[in-house]
């Protein structure tokens, strides 16, 4: 299924009958489909009647594309039915790596960015589309430390992955902006890298202080509002990138549904106004 750039919301269980009275035009749901890796339930139950009204996405936590080892068969598997039966309009999973030798990280853990790194991610992805029968994104991460050893720099190795293996890219501004100011590097440099045609969604969400170093060290908790740091970055990339399907992510500290739907419409109505500035210059 494909829609009209348009702004949508995490769903959570909690919000599960907000979502299905939601008729917000172009608003679409997001989950984590090792959620719903399970045969039937009520879970299952109320994410079919959202399916029913809105358009899903899948993003997915548990592929470890950039581990050493494939990414496993049996979750390949499960997240392929999962596919064939919601029909989400985007696929997407993490550029990290979470298993290694049998064993699950609940993490989402950094790489570096070597050529060897590459060609293993791009065996992974490939792989990855060929059991779906269909393309991914891939989502940046957050990152709190520099590692040795890199070979490109993240928006260098993410648009090699997109080109070498014709997947796209899930652009998360918040982790950018996080990334950037841990690192120290710019994060409207960053973004100008990233070629347009490869942006097939972006995540907006929220970051705290650490609790010792302060905002010399930000945390992608998910569990805040969306800084207004973040939302000027997202302007900025809209305004040259033109409208792309947006999501406002939010995994903690989880607000009453009106609080996140004040956000998607703050994101939608950025997208608004790139789609008439788009109109008028066709």
């Amino acid at each position: 299924m494909t829609i009209a750039p348009a702004a949508g919301l995490s769903l959570k269980p909690q919000h599960y009958a907000d979502a299905i009275s939601d008729t917000a035009a172009g608003a679409w749901f997001e989950v984590h489909p090792e959620n719903y890796m399970c045969d039937g339930g009520p879970r299952h139950a109320a994410l079919a009647a959202v399916r029913d009204r809105h358009p899903l996405s899948l993003h997915g936590v548990g592929l470890s594309l950039a581990g050493d080892e494939a990414p496993d068969e049996t979750h390949l598997a499960g997240l392929r039915q999962l596919v064939d039966h919601y029909e989400p309009f985007v696929v997407s999973e993490h550029l990290a790596w979470s298993r290694r030798a049998g064993v699950y990280h609940p993490d989402l853990l950094p790489f570096p960015r070597t050529q060897t790194a590459l060609a293993r991610i791009t065996r992974h992805i490939d792989r990855t589309q060929e059991a779906l029968g269909r393309r991914i994104l891939i989502e940046n991460p957050s990152l709190y430390l520099a590692l040795k050893g890199h070979d490109y720099s993240e928006a260098e190795f993410l648009v090699s992955l997109c080109r070498g293996t014709g997947c796209g890219l899930l652009l998360d501004v918040n982790n950018v902006y996080v990334s950037s100011n841990n690192l120290g590097y710019s994060a409207e440099t960053y973004l100008d890298a990233i070629p347009a045609n490869l942006i097939g969604e972006i995540h907006l969400a929220g970051h705290a202080p650490d609790p010792t170093l302060g905002a010399d060290l930000l945390i992608d908790t998910h569990g805040a509002p969306i800084d207004d740091a973040v939302w000027r970055l997202y302007r900025r990339l809209i305004a040259r990138t033109g409208p792309r399907p947006t999501l406002i992510e939010r995994d903690d500290n989880i607000p009453a549904y009106a609080d996140l739907v004040a956000e998607r419409d703050a994101a939608a109505r950025i997208l608004a106004v790139a789609q008439e500035a788009a109109l008028v210059s066709a």
